[in-house]
C-alpha cells in the first residue's frame, strides 16, 4: 500500500507546488504587465475574450486570472461587461495546460529534462535582483511540475491496482452526473483544476478509467474551478460577486451541456481521431475538454451584454460608496491595490469639493453636516486598506505611490475639518468684502474639479498652485490691513473683525489644502506625462478693494 499511496499522494503534491509556483512566479514578474494588457485590451468583448485566453494560457492558471481579475473589476480597471469576456476566455485558456500534458508530460520523461531547470530557478531566486527571483520561481515551478508528473504516473499505476477506478459506472446519463460529481469534488479538495485533470489523463494514460469516466471528470473538474473564485468574494465588494457569479454561470452551463451532450461529444472526438490524426487517449480527453468549453464560448461570447445585464439583476447595486472598491483580494496585488485606493481618494476629493462648491455658493443645506461626518470613516476605511497592501520589496515606484496617498489622507482630513469649521461658522461668503477670495477660491475648486473628473491633475497643478499662492499671500495683507484698521478706530465691533480676518485665513489654508491634495493625488497616480497649465491665477485686487465692508 505503501508503495502505492507514496508515490501517488508525493507526485500530485509536487504537481501542485509546481503550479503554485509557477502561477506565482508569473503573475509577480510579469505583473505590471498584465495589468496593463487586460485595462488596454479589453475594449470589446472579442479583445476580452482574447486577453483573457492569453493570459490564462500564460500564467498556467485560471484560477490566478481569475482572482486577479476580479481584482480589476472591484478596482474599477476594467468594466463588468468586459471581465466576462476574459472569464470566458480564461475558461478556454485552461484548457492548454491539459495539452501540454497529454502531448509531453504522458509521452515524454520531462521531469529528467526539467531538473535543472529547478536548479537554476533556486540560484534566480537566491541571486538574482528586482523581478529575476520571480522569474526564478516560475522556472522552479515549472521543472517541479514535471517532476510531480512522472511521479505521479508511478503512483496511478500501483493505484489502479488496488483500487477498481474503473469499476465506477460509466454508462448513462446519471452515471456521467456522478462521475462529474466526484470529478468537482476532486478539484474542490485539490484548490486546482489543472491539477485534477492532470491526475485524470494521467489516469485514463494508465488505463486506470475509461475515457468516459474520464470526460465525465473533466466536465466536473471545469466546474470545479469556480470554486476559489467562489471563496475569494466572500466579504468582497459586489463588483467581486457579479464576477465569481459570471464564471460560475458560464462554467456550469457549458458542463451541463457537455454531460447532456456527452455522446455526441465523444462521436466528434472519435471522428476526429479516425480522420483527423487524433490520437486516442490522454490528447482525445484534452481535445474534448477544448471543444465543450469552446461550444459554451460560441454560445456565450455573442450575447456578452445581455448576460451581464442578467447577472446585474441577479445581484443588483445597492449604492455606490466611497470604499465600495477597496476588496480585500486586492491586498496581494499592489498594482491593482493602489488603483482601487487612489480611486476611492478621488472620489472621496470630489464628494468634499462639492460640498465647499455649495458653501462657496451660499446654498446653505442641512446635509453638509451629515455628509461631512461620513467621510471621515470613509478616509480611515482608506487608509487603513492602503496600510495593508503587501508591496514587494524593492519596488520604490509602489512605495512612493503609497506614501503620496497616505499624504492625500493627511490633507483630506484637514480639507473636511475646515469644511466643518466653515459650517458651524455660518459665515456669508457672499458678502462684497470677500468677493475677490471667493473668486479665487472658486478658481482653485474649479481647477482641482477639473483635474480629478478628468483624471489629469497635472495639466491643473500649475494653477493651482499659483492661485493658492495668491490666496495666501493677499488673505495675509487683507488681515493685517483689517487690523490696522480698527487700531485706527474702525467702527466695526471686535466680534466682527475677528471673525472677518479668521475667514480670510480659513480660505487661503482652505485653498492651500485643496492644492496639496490634489498635489499628492497627482504623484499617487504617477501620470506619464505633464499637461501645460489651462487657466491662469487671478489678477491680486487691491488693497481698498480687499478690504471693504
Amino acid at each position: 500500500m505503501q508503495d502505492t499511496v507514496f508515490p501517488f499522494a508525493g507526485g500530485l503534491g509536487l504537481f501542485l507546488i509546481g503550479m503554485m509556483l509557477l502561477s506565482q512566479g508569473l503573475v509577480a514578474f510579469g505583473g505590471p504587465t498584465m495589468k496593463s494588457a487586460l485595462a488596454d485590451f479589453t475594449g470589446t468583448p472579442a479583445k476580452a475574450f482574447v486577453s483573457g485566453t492569453l493570459a490564462t494560457m500564460v500564467v498556467q492558471s485560471s484560477t490566478a486570472a481569475t482572482v486577479t481579475l476580479i481584482g480589476f473589476v472591484s478596482a474599477g480597471l476594467i468594466t463588468f461587461s468586459q471581465a466576462i469576456g476574459v472569464l470566458i476566455g480564461a475558461s478556454l485558456g485552461n484548457t492548454a495546460t491539459g495539452w501540454i500534458v497529454a502531448t509531453l508530460g504522458l509521452k515524454v520523461n520531462l521531469g529528467f529534462y526539467t531538473l535543472p531547470l529547478i536548479g537554476v530557478g533556486a540560484l534566480l531566486k537566491l541571486l538574482g535582483r528586482g523581478r529575476i527571483p520571480d522569474l526564478g520561481i516560475a522556472m522552479a515551478g515549472f521543472g517541479l511540475m514535471f517532476v510531480g508528473l512522472d511521479t505521479l504516473q508511478q503512483g496511478m499505476r500501483g493505484l489502479a491496482q488496488v483500487f477498481n477506478l474503473a469499476a465506477l459506472p460509466s454508462t448513462g446519463l446519471w452515471a456521467s452526473i456522478v462521475t462529474m460529481l466526484a470529478g468537482l469534488a476532486l478539484t474542490a479538495v485539490l484548490q486546482s483544476s489543472t491539477a485534477a485533470i492532470a491526475t485524470t489523463l494521467t489516469a485514463l494514460h494508465t488505463q486506470a478509467i475509461s475515457f468516459d469516466q474520464a470526460a465525465a471528470v473533466v466536465v466536473g473538474a471545469a466546474i470545479g474551478t469556480t470554486l476559489t473564485g467562489v471563496l475569494v468574494t466572500f466579504g468582497g465588494t459586489i463588483h467581486a460577486k457579479r464576477t465569481a457569479l459570471a464564471y460560475i454561470l458560464f462554467n456550469a452551463v457549458a458542463g451541463a451541456i457537455a454531460i447532456a451532450l456527452l455522446p455526441a461529444f465523444l462521436s466528434v472526438i472519435a471522428w476526429l481521431g479516425k480522420h483527423a490524426g487524433l490520437d486516442a487517449g490522454a490528447t482525445s480527453l484534452a481535445a474534448f475538454h477544448t471543444l465543450f468549453i469552446a461550444v459554451g464560448v460560441l454560445l456565450f461570447l455573442p450575447f456578452v451584454p445581455q448576460f451581464a445585464r442578467l447577472v446585474e439583476r441577479v445581484l443588483p447595486d445597492r449604492g455606490e460608496d466611497t470604499t465600495q472598491r477597496l476588496d480585500a483580494s486586492l491586498l496581494s496585488i499592489p498594482a491593482v491595490a493602489l488603483e482601487a485606493s487612489q480611486r476611492a481618494l478621488e472620489h472621496a476629493a470630489l464628494g468634499l469639493l462639492d460640498v465647499y462648491g455649495e458653501m462657496l455658493s451660499g446654498t446653505a443645506t442641512d446635509t453638509h453636516a451629515a455628509r461631512l461626518q461620513q467621510t471621515t470613516p470613509s478616509l480611515n476605511d482608506i487608509y487603513d486598506f492602503i496600510s495593508r497592501i503587501e508591496l514587494p520589496a524593492g519596488d520604490p515606484r509602489a512605495a512612493a505611490q503609497r506614501i503620496a496617498q497616505l499624504h492625500a489622507i493627511d490633507h483630506l482630513l484637514r480639507f473636511r475639518a475646515r469644511l466643518h469649521e466653515l459650517a458651524q461658522a455660518n459665515v456669508d461668503l457672499t458678502e462684497p468684502g470677500y468677493r475677490w477670495a471667493l473668486e479665487n477660491s472658486r478658481q482653485i475648486l474649479q481647477s482641482a474639479r477639473q483635474g480629478l473628473e478628468q483624471q489629469d491633475l497635472q495639466a491643473s497643478m500649475e494653477p493651482l498652485k499659483a492661485n493658492a499662492t495668491t490666496l495666501s499671500a493677499l488673505s495675509h495683507d487683507v488681515r493685517h490691513a483689517i487690523m490696522k484698521e480698527t487700531v485706527s478706530g474702525s467702527s466695526r465691533a471686535p466680534h466682527v473683525v475677528l471673525q472677518r480676518t479668521d475667514s480670510f485665513r480659513w480660505l487661503a489654508r482652505t485653498g492651500n489644502h485643496i492644492w496639496r491634495i490634489c498635489h499628492y493625488l497627482s504623484q499617487g497616480r504617477a501620470p506619464e506625462k505633464v499637461a501645460p497649465a489651462a487657466v491662469a491665477p487671478i489678477d491680486p485686487p487691491q488693497a481698498s478693494e480687499a478690504i471693504d465692508p
